[in-house]
């Protein structure tokens, strides 16, 4: 595929996104045949514009890291995308749905990178001997497809439906927990809508990092210090309105709040 596609792609989801309004997928309207391996590199272009308007990554994160979900796709490993600086939310702070589309929360347990990881063959042990903290997080995953419909690589491409994220305050040390073992609860308006455990995520959180790592490699990119990376959900995703107190509590890591505001 031409550079030339992947720009129109690119430029065609960006603007999306900053005009605040749903597409057609791609797979529909401009490439039926769309490859995931072509996807990434559309996704690389708009990381890029990105990067050229001034923001600054805040960390990879994970997608599609339930097996269940893979079965459910057709594939054998998850997706990555890019958190940037203006998606971050104050714990405790208000998320503008007019800023989004038709944005969903799920609970989530994040890595604050203490070391470069660099594939391949990284293990999940390794991944938890060179994380410095880990922390809850509620992700809003706004895709910019009609009704969140799309196909693998449509999502690949559309930057993994990232969105916003809030971060705890509270950072643990990896070592203290069984991550596998760690119930996270969401609730919205004090009322329990999903629930999971850390196993829900490639069967530990760390397994996804190690993912990761190892996906990377494969275009000579790495884990960089200092990066927070998101694992992927431990809850299944929910709708939000405006209105909206959303709560995420993770046993021993702490709570995660925000507001839906207009």
């Amino acid at each position: 595929m031409s550079v030339e596609i992947y720009k129109k792609i690119a430029d065609y989801l960006v603007a999306a996104e900053v005009e605040k309004r749903e597409v057609v997928k791609v797979t529909k309207v401009i490439k039926p045949d769309l490859t995931v391996e072509e996807a990434y590199s559309v996704q690389n272009l708009l990381v890029q514009t990105k990067l050229d308007e001034g923001h600054k990554i805040i960390g990879p994160k994970m997608g599609l890291t339930s097996k269940a979900k893979w079965d459910q796709m057709g594939v054998s490993e998850p997706i990555y995308g890019y958190v940037f600086d203006y998606m971050l939310i104050d714990d405790g702070g208000v998320l503008p749905f007019s800023d989004l589309i038709h944005p969903k929360v799920e609970a989530e347990i994040a890595f604050l990178i203490g070391e470069d990881i660099e594939g391949p063959g990284i293990t999940a042990e390794q991944v938890l001997a060179k994380t410095q903290y880990i922390l809850p997080a509620l992700e809003i995953i706004d895709s910019r497809y009609e009704n969140f419909n799309f196909t693998l690589p449509d999502v690949v491409a559309d930057n993994a439906s990232t969105s916003r994220v809030v971060f705890g305050n509270a950072h643990s040390k990896p070592n203290e927990f069984a991550l596998e073992l760690i119930g996270a609860t969401l609730s919205i308006n004090g009322q329990i809508k999903e629930h999971g455990t850390g196993a829900a995520v490639l069967g530990h959180p760390a397994n996804a990092i190690a993912e990761l790592a190892n996906m990377l490699a494969r275009k000579g990119d790495k884990i960089r210090k200092r990066e927070i990376i998101l694992s992927g959900a431990i809850t299944s995703a929910v709708m939000l309105e405006v209105g909206d107190s959303v709560s995420g509590k993770f046993d021993g890591l702490g709570e995660v709040t925000f507001f839906v505001g207009d």
